[in-house]
């Protein structure tokens, strides 16, 4: 049928059906079985032999255009990035810092909470975003900029999400008071627990993977066994909310960061917390305006160094994220303003601003195996000190929330 899709193009339906008469039987229009029967074709009307031209001369789908979690591209775990490929021989050099737009990627239609690349040296191409609009992706975020996979676990925003340590699956924490492990293969889903309350934060346990954390709007914080889909221990802090959640040492403390509210006042307050037992280790509650990095110690009584801020760039109620490079030099912090912002640990000196968004630039991720290349977001953008732009299209919109971002010094550990 294609050719006589081809022929009749520039010809009207009446003319076609005309010619269609009029033809001697031949092989477009007439078939024969095996008993050597005639058995004519039936007539279709351009309008669908076009439609079904189309569907089947575009073979290229987006991620978003195919149904589910679906998607018609191959394996997103089975092949390394040719880019990332000569770094993984190699010792990871010295931190640096990236200067120009490789690629901008465009497919949420809401904010972007947060953005972070796959642990997994080989797979370290693959990007992760999690936004407002409900879903969380999977990109290729080192050559192509395409989206791989597209997740629809969750009914309400997703506003946290990571990788666990294999590479294979996702942890992720929404609105809809929801956590969930899923497939990043296969887009299933393979634990989903009900926390009772909307969900801030997520982290998995750093040295027992199937345990993690979740955090949110509730005083109570609970550690889950995927395994057996139960609550193994419960963090009572009789505070409004949890914003953050970071392990310390292996795992045996970790802190959480909330507001603390009051009649007169809006506190920050870290709690520092013994993992086994849940007692609190430690509480400070301090002000701040929250626009600068507070340093404090990993070791108790958990001092916060007076004497060493990053300052420079602003926060005003957004949940901007700061991260440290793999090495420790080099910190990293979104803006209020739309900026990235690049200190230099030892000295809190700023080494670099990328004019990154025009909205508040909520995360700062740098690539673990690639040197100087980092993805941002309230969109994801990926920056590389020598990449070429690419154009494609952005989506974006203003999303408030409170502020309380924790990150740890990897050379410190």
């Amino acid at each position: 049928m294609s050719s006589l899709v081809a022929y009749e193009d520039s010809e009207s339906e009446d003319d076609s059906l005309e010619q269609t008469k009029e033809r001697p039987p031949a092989a477009v229009q007439t078939g024969f079985c095996e008993q050597n029967q005639e058995v004519r074709v039936p007539y279709i009307p351009k309008r669908q032999r076009l439609a079904t031209s189309v569907e089947t001369a575009d073979p290229k789908y987006s991620a978003e255009q195919v149904p589910g979690n679906q998607t018609r591209t191959g394996q997103i775990l089975s092949e390394v990035s040719p880019r990332v490929k000569p770094y993984l021989a190699h010792k990871p050099g010295a931190a640096g810092i990236p200067r120009r737009l490789l690629m901008s990627l465009g497919g949420h239609q809401g904010p972007v909470n947060t953005v972070q690349w796959c642990p997994v040296p080989h797979l370290s191409h693959l990007l992760l975003s999690a936004s407002m609009d409900k879903t969380f992706k999977v990109w290729d975020g080192a050559e192509s900029g395409r989206c791989l996979r597209v997740y629809t676990c969750h009914s309400g925003a997703v506003r946290d999400a990571c990788w666990t340590p294999c590479g294979r699956h996702l942890l992720t924490g929404s609105f809809d008071n929801s956590a969930v492990i899923t497939d990043v293969e296969t887009g299933q889903q393979v634990v989903k627990l009900d926390n009772q309350f909307k969900v801030m934060c997520v982290v998995l346990h750093p040295s027992n993977p199937e345990v993690f954390l979740c955090g949110g709007y509730s005083s109570v914080v609970k550690a889950w066994d995927s395994r057996s889909c139960k609550v193994v221990k419960a963090y009572k802090a009789g505070i409004q909310q949890t914003l953050d959640i970071l392990f310390l040492r292996g795992g045996a403390d970790f802190i959480t960061s909330s507001d603390c509210v009051s009649r007169d006042s809006a506190d920050r307050t870290l709690v520092a917390w013994d993992y086994e037992t849940t007692a609190k280790v430690s509480n400070q509650i301090y002000q701040t305006n929250g626009n600068y990095v507070a340093v404090f110690s990993s070791q108790q009584p958990y001092r916060m160094n007076k004497r060493r801020r990053y300052e420079g760039h602003k926060v005003e109620g957004y949940a901007v994220r700061c991260e440290f490079s793999r090495d420790g030099t080099i910190l990293a912090s979104g803006s209020s303003t739309g900026s990235a912002h690049f200190y230099d640990y030892h000295n809190a000196r700023s080494l670099h601003t990328l004019h990154a968004h025009t909205h508040p630039c909520l995360c700062v991720s740098q690539h673990p195996v690639l040197p100087a290349t980092a993805a941002t977001c309230d969109w994801a953008d990926l920056w590389s000190h020598t990449g070429k732009k690419k154009s494609f299209n952005i989506y974006h919109a203003k999303g408030r929330t409170d502020v309380g971002a924790l990150s740890f010094c990897p050379h410190l550990y």
